[in-house]
C-alpha cells in the first residue's frame, strides 16, 4: 500500500536542489497507513457457519436424547460463531494515524481496542521487515513478557515503537518504513523544542 501522507512533498525550490546536504524534507502533518489480512475472511465464514448451525439446531431440531445434549450444542455452535466472527471484524485490519502530538492504532472495522501514544513518551521506531503471527503467538492484539505489545493482523513489514519506559509496541502495516521516518522526524522536532526550551 502506497504513503497516505498528506502533504508529504512538494516542489523543490531552485535555491535547494542542487546544494550538497540540502535538509530533508519536513515530516507530513499527518501520516496514515493500514494493514490487511483478507484471509481472516475464511474465519469470518467459518464463524458465520458455526452461528448458522447453532441458529439451525435450536430451531429444526430432531433430537431424541434431551434436552441436555441439544443445549449444549447450541450454545456451543452460537458461542464459537460469535467469537470467531468478532476476531475477524476486531482484527482484520490496523490503520496508523502519525500527527504531531501522537502514533495512534486502531484495530478493526469498529476502531477497537485503540491505542494512542503520545510521541512525548517515544524513545525511537525502528523498521521490522519481517512480523509474523507465530512470533506473536497468532493474529489480533497481543502481549507477551518480554516482548511487549503487538498489532498483528498479517505477516510481513511493520514498525516497532519504544517508550521510555521500556515497553515496545509492534505494528504490521503496509509502508512501514515511512511511518518510522515520520515518527523520528516528529521526535527530532520535539527534542529540538525541547533544547530550545
Amino acid at each position: 500500500m502506497r504513503d497516505h501522507s498528506q502533504g508529504s512533498e512538494g516542489p523543490q525550490g531552485p535555491e535547494d536542489g542542487g546544494r550538497a546536504g540540502a535538509e530533508a524534507p519536513p515530516a507530513p502533518p499527518v501520516w496514515t497507513g493500514r494493514a490487511t489480512n483478507r484471509v481472516q475472511w475464511l474465519l469470518a465464514a467459518a464463524g458465520a457457519a458455526c452461528l448458522a448451525l447453532g441458529i439451525d439446531l435450536a430451531v429444526d431440531s430432531a433430537w431424541t436424547s434431551g434436552p441436555a445434549p441439544l443445549v449444549m450444542a447450541v450454545v456451543g455452535c452460537v458461542a464459537a460463531g460469535l467469537l470467531m466472527l468478532y476476531g475477524t471484524i476486531a482484527f482484520v485490519h490496523v490503520a496508523v494515524r502519525v500527527d504531531k502530538d501522537n502514533v495512534e492504532i486502531r484495530c478493526g472495522h469498529i476502531g477497537v481496542p485503540r491505542t494512542r501514544i503520545p510521541l512525548t513518551h517515544v524513545v525511537d521506531a525502528d523498521f521490522d521487515p519481517r512480523v509474523t503471527p507465530r512470533q506473536w503467538g497468532g493474529w489480533g492484539y497481543r502481549w507477551l513478557p518480554g516482548k511487549g505489545t503487538g498489532v498483528v493482523v498479517r505477516r510481513g513489514e511493520g514498525f516497532v515503537v519504544r517508550l521510555g519506559d521500556g515497553r515496545t509496541y509492534t505494528v504490521t502495516v503496509d509502508d512501514a518504513e515511512a511511518a518510522v521516518r515520520v515518527i523520528r522526524a516528529r521526535l527530532r522536532l520535539l527534542r529540538g523544542r525541547s533544547a530550545a526550551a
